[in-house]
């Protein structure tokens, strides 16, 4: 059997303590977790003196960190002093020859306090480029996708074509009148009522989607999420989700009804094929050609961030709306 580590000597402790500087920042950080710029303004001095004795405390264990963004806190741990350590501790911070020394220190704790506490743009201020990251440890990135879907019009009609297990569906059934699914394949077809069972406005078909089991004139919005790219047929997708679209004045907006379009940037990839992919992607202007004899007008096309945790090719997100019909005076012209 391995021995069982022995602490460190007695000794190692002295050499420690030894340092004024260390015995200040055991001090302070013994009931307070503080960042490096907060200890400079306490001790009264520059940073790379206040991490070089940091860090040298770290490697002996007796402090422990955390991170909020781009910002490190550390303080004592005294879950990891061997008792020799802890009492040497006790006994050099309560020295009677350092009391001036650590009543002062001790004040300006306070202040860095009280100004963190009293102040929430200070904090702000230290966190700032990390927010996004200390964000998502405190409360994830779940909270995102429902706060977009509140945008919608609580009376709207919505299908998702090509709609998988329901993931969109969930988040967009509290927030509408109606929330329709259609999927070719009855596994997934099985998987989105299963997991949509609660909700008494959404409805999910098996269909395909170049011939959609859906009435024309029916809905406020359509989507189409990294659906188009496997279709053998993408033009009778948007033929048919252009003919369940609402007509220009059947919505509030008078402006008809809209496909959002989620799928990949052109790409030149050929593993993706072994995926079931037909398509490597599509350009504004490939989507555009797919668009026109469908009836549909591409309104908005915008690349989308890649996201760093991602294999996939970069994604866009497009809007479309139905095509305006040409008018009886126009249709004379061409006549």
């Amino acid at each position: 059997m391995d021995e069982l580590a022995s602490p460190p000597p007695l000794s190692h402790a002295l050499q420690l303590l030894a340092e004024p500087v260390r015995v200040r920042l055991i001090d302070v950080l013994a009931d307070e977790e503080l960042s490096v710029g907060e200890l400079t303004r306490i001790l009264g001095l520059p940073q790379p003196t206040i991490s070089r004795h940091l860090k040298t405390l770290q490697l002996a264990g007796w402090l422990q960190r955390k991170t909020l963004g781009t910002t490190t806190l550390t303080r004592l741990d005294p879950t990891h002093l061997s008792e020799s350590a802890a009492t040497l501790i006790r006994l050099v911070r309560d020295d009677p020859a350092r009391a001036g020394e650590r009543e002062a220190d001790r004040e300006r704790l306070a202040l860095v306090v009280a100004e963190r506490d009293s102040d929430p743009a200070m904090f702000f201020s230290r966190v700032a480029s990390g927010w996004d990251s200390l964000r998502d440890q405190l409360f994830g990135r779940m909270f995102i996708a429902p706060t977009m879907a509140a945008l919608i019009q609580s009376d709207a009609t919505i299908v998702d074509l090509g709609c998988g297990p329901g993931q969109a569906l969930e988040t967009l059934a509290p927030f509408c009148a109606k929330a329709i699914g259609v999927d070719r394949e009855p596994s997934m077809v099985a998987a989105a009522r299963e997991r949509l069972a609660a909700f008494d406005n959404v409805a999910i078909h098996e269909g395909i989607l170049e011939a959609l089991p859906l009435a024309d004139d029916l809905v406020d919005a359509a989507l189409l999420i990294l659906v188009l790219h496997l279709l053998s047929n993408p033009l009778g997708a948007l033929r048919e989700a252009a003919r369940i679209l609402k007509r220009p004045g059947a919505t509030g907006s008078g402006r008809g009804g809209r496909l959002v379009v989620v799928d990949m940037q052109p790409h030149t990839s050929d593993v993706l094929r072994t995926f079931g992919h037909r398509h490597r992607g599509f350009s504004i202007e490939s989507l555009t050609e797919l668009a026109v004899p469908a009836g549909l007008t591409v309104e908005r096309f915008a690349p989308l961030r890649p996201d760093p945790d991602a294999q996939g090719p970069p994604l866009f997100v497009a809007t479309l709306v139905l095509a305006p019909k040409p008018t009886a005076r126009n249709a004379s012209k061409k006549t």
